[in-house]
C-alpha cells in the first residue's frame, strides 16, 4: 500500500534523525504488530547502521482491549519489575528508544476509565526513573507514527479500510517531510527554523502569557530563567535528535502556581485509548478548580486525579495555525500530530530542561522554581484560527504574540 522505498526512506528517518542511533548503541522500539513490515525495516537498518543491540517491544490492541477487560485489577495496578528493568537497564547503558504508535482512538471506550486510571498511574509509578532520562534528554528517543486500520477510518470514515490507510499513510508521509528527495536534508532545514523561533521567544523574557479565544481567557505565568525549546534536543552526550516527528512547536513550561482563568479544548484529546472532547478547565492560583467536558468527562475527571501535579500544568506550546498539520484538514486523534496542528498546554510534569540548570536541580529546588512534577503529562489542543495572544515583558509593556492563530511578532517560520 505504501512504496517499499519510502517505507525505507522513513525507516532511516526514524534512526538518523529521530534518535539519531550512534554506532554501539542499543535500540529498544515498542511497536506495533499491525506494522510489523515497517518495524522490520527499522531493525534491519538499525542493524546495518551498527546497533549494539535491537530489542522490539510488541504492543496489539486487540491484546491490549482484552486486558482491560479481563484481567483482575491487581493485574492492572502492578507494572511488573522485569519491565522496569528493562527500560532502566536500557538507559543506564545509554541506549535509544523509539516509539512507533498506531493506537486505534475508540480502543478502550468501553472500558471503566477507573480500571484505565489505575493502570496508567501503576505504569507511571514504576517507569518515573526512566522518564527522568528522557524528560532530562539524558537518553536519546524518538516518538513516530504509521496507519493501523481502525485508526485510519476514524481519520477517514467514508472510506474501506484499505483505502483509508492508504490516505492516512499519504499524509503522514508528507507531513514527515518522507516524500521529499532527501527528508534528513528537509529535517534540518526545519530544525533551523524552529530554532530561530524559539531563540525570539527566548530573547523576549516574557514573564506572562495572556490567552484569549472563544471559551478561553487564560493568564499564565513563566518562570524566572524559563527556556524556550522546539525541534530538535541535544542529549547530555551530545547526539542531536528528533523528540517527535512530526513537530512543529517552539514550547517552554508556565510556573506551576501562576496560571488563573479558563481555558477551553478545540481538537479531542485521545488519552489512553478514551476520547475527552469539547472541554474546559478553570485554573486558579496554578491549580485546576473546575472542569467539564461533553464527552469522556469521568476520564478526564480520573487523569486530574492522578495526582496533586496532574491538576497544574506543565507545558505551554505555540504552534501557528497554518502549520502544515492544521492546513491538511484533517483531525488526527492522535496527539503526536494533533498537538502540531495547533497550540497546545499540558497537564502534568514539566520538562526541567525548559528551565536554566534544571536539568541539575532536585524536585524541591524546581518546585521552588515553579517547575511542575507529576506522574503524568498529557498535552491537549487549545490553538485555532481565533486565539490571541499576548506577552507581557518585565517592564508591564504588553505586546501582541500571536493574532488569530498566527505570529505576530517577527519569527522567521516556513
Amino acid at each position: 500500500m505504501i512504496e517499499q522505498q519510502t517505507m525505507e526512506k522513513y525507516a532511516e528517518l526514524a534512526l538518523k534523525t529521530g534518535v539519531n542511533l550512534q554506532k554501539g548503541q542499543a535500540l529498544m522500539i515498542n511497536a506495533p504488530l499491525e506494522g510489523m513490515e515497517f518495524t522490520k525495516k527499522v531493525v534491519r537498518k538499525a542493524w546495518e547502521l551498527g546497533a549494539k543491540d535491537v530489542h522490539v517491544n510488541w504492543v496489539d490492541d486487540e491484546l491490549t482491549l482484552l486486558k482491560f477487560q479481563h484481567a483482575p485489577e491487581e493485574v492492572l495496578t502492578n507494572f511488573p519489575e522485569w519491565r522496569v528493568q528493562l527500560h532502566n537497564s536500557l538507559a543506564e547503558e545509554g541506549g535509544a528508544v523509539l516509539h512507533i504508535r498506531a493506537t486505534n482512538p475508540d480502543l478502550l471506550k468501553d472500558v471503566d476509565p477507573t480500571r484505565i486510571a489505575k493502570a496508567n498511574k501503576a505504569s507511571g509509578e514504576a517507569l518515573t526513573k526512566f522518564r527522568e532520562y528522557t524528560m532530562n534528554d539524558r537518553i536519546t528517543w524518538s516518538i513516530i507514527s504509521i496507519p493501523s486500520g481502525d485508526w485510519a477510518q476514524k481519520v477517514f470514515p467514508n472510506q474501506s479500510k484499505e483505502e483509508a490507510v492508504q490516505s492516512l499513510w499519504d499524509a503522514i508521509v508528507k507531513i514527515v517531510r518522507v516524500d521529499q528527495d532527501n527528508p534528513i536534508a528537509a529535517w534540518e532545514k526545519h530544525n533551523e527554523t524552529l530554532k530561530k523561533a524559539h531563540q525570539v521567544l527566548n530573547q523576549k523574557k516574557y514573564k506572562k502569557l495572556i490567552f484569549k479565544a472563544p471559551g478561553t481567557n487564560l493568564e499564565m505565568e513563566l518562570p524566572e530563567g524559563h527556556i524556550w525549546k522546539g525541534g530538535s534536543a541535544v542529549s547530555t552526550q551530545g547526539i542531536t535528535f528528533n523528540p517527535n516527528m512530526p513537530t512543529e512547536e517552539v514550547f517552554t513550561m508556565p510556573h506551576k502556581y501562576g496560571v488563573n482563568g479558563t481555558v477551553s479544548s478545540t481538537k479531542p484529546l485521545n488519552y489512553g485509548g478514551s476520547l475527552i472532547d469539547n472541554f474546559s478547565l478553570t485554573f486558579k492560583d496554578g491549580k485546576v478548580v473546575d472542569f467539564k467536558a461533553e464527552q469522556g468527562e469521568e476520564t478526564l475527571k480520573h487523569l486530574l486525579e492522578t495526582d496533586e501535579g496532574a491538576t497544574r500544568l506543565g507545558e505551554v506550546a505555540l504552534v501557528p495555525h497554518e502549520s502544515p498539520i492544521s492546513q491538511s484538514g484533517l483531525i488526527f486523534y492522535n496527539t503526536l500530530f494533533d498537538e502540531n496542528a495547533s497550540c497546545h498546554i499540558a497537564l502534568g510534569k514539566a520538562y526541567p530542561t525548559n528551565l536554566e540548570g534544571g536539568s541539575d536541580m532536585n524536585k524541591e529546588e524546581l518546585d521552588q522554581h515553579g517547575a511542575n512534577d507529576s506522574l503524568t503529562h498529557v498535552d491537549f489542543m487549545i490553538g485555532s484560527d481565533k486565539l490571541d495572544i499576548d506577552g507581557v515583558l518585565h517592564d508591564g509593556t504588553t505586546e501582541a504574540v500571536f493574532r488569530s492563530g498566527a505570529w505576530a511578532i517577527n519569527i522567521n517560520v516556513e
